[in-house]
């Protein structure tokens, strides 16, 4: 049987979750972006851009897609160890791009564990660029919410 592709709705969100867990080089924020409650505003703010592989019943693949108003980004992308190499990852990605597109969008980033070997072999065989010289950073909001630590007379902070 050939996979379907279709879009990532929250009904499929328990089998999407169970799928990204059994891959290496997927992490998941289950208490923050991922959680059911953060992916269902993540799909709410992207509506019809995330999709799913199925064979049958069954989730064999899945991405995330998204933007800013100005840059695409793609997450999460996997597929079924026993699903690989028929095209379902490119399927998924292409249909994120021609989403990303007819919204206006002309570029897309990913991002990608260095230890992630198997992801940056897909990445690259199929034309995705690395930033030379570009770090990822990030900080969590509750972090900025913060009181200032108090300074104490004789010490360095």
């Amino acid at each position: 049987m050939k996979p379907t592709i279709e879009a990532f709705t929250m009904s499929h969100y328990d089998a999407v979750v169970s799928l990204w867990q059994s891959i290496p080089g997927i992490w998941l924020d289950l208490d923050d972006a991922d959680s059911r409650s953060g992916m269902r505003l993540y799909l709410r703010r992207n509506p019809g851009m995330s999709f799913i592989a199925k064979n049958g019943a069954s989730v064999v693949g899945a991405v995330l897609c998204g933007h800013d108003g100005r840059r695409g980004y793609l997450h999460h992308l996997a597929v079924l160890p026993s699903c690989r190499r028929q095209g379902i990852g490119s399927k998924l990605v292409e249909r994120c791009l021609q989403a990303l597109a007819a919204r206006g969008i002309k570029r897309c980033n990913i991002f990608v564990f260095d230890d992630n070997a198997s992801g940056i072999r897909f990445w690259s065989k199929t034309r995705w660029k690395r930033y030379d010289g570009l770090s990822v950073l990030y900080k969590g909001l509750g972090e900025v919410c913060l009181p200032p630590r108090k300074r104490h007379k004789g010490t360095r902070t």
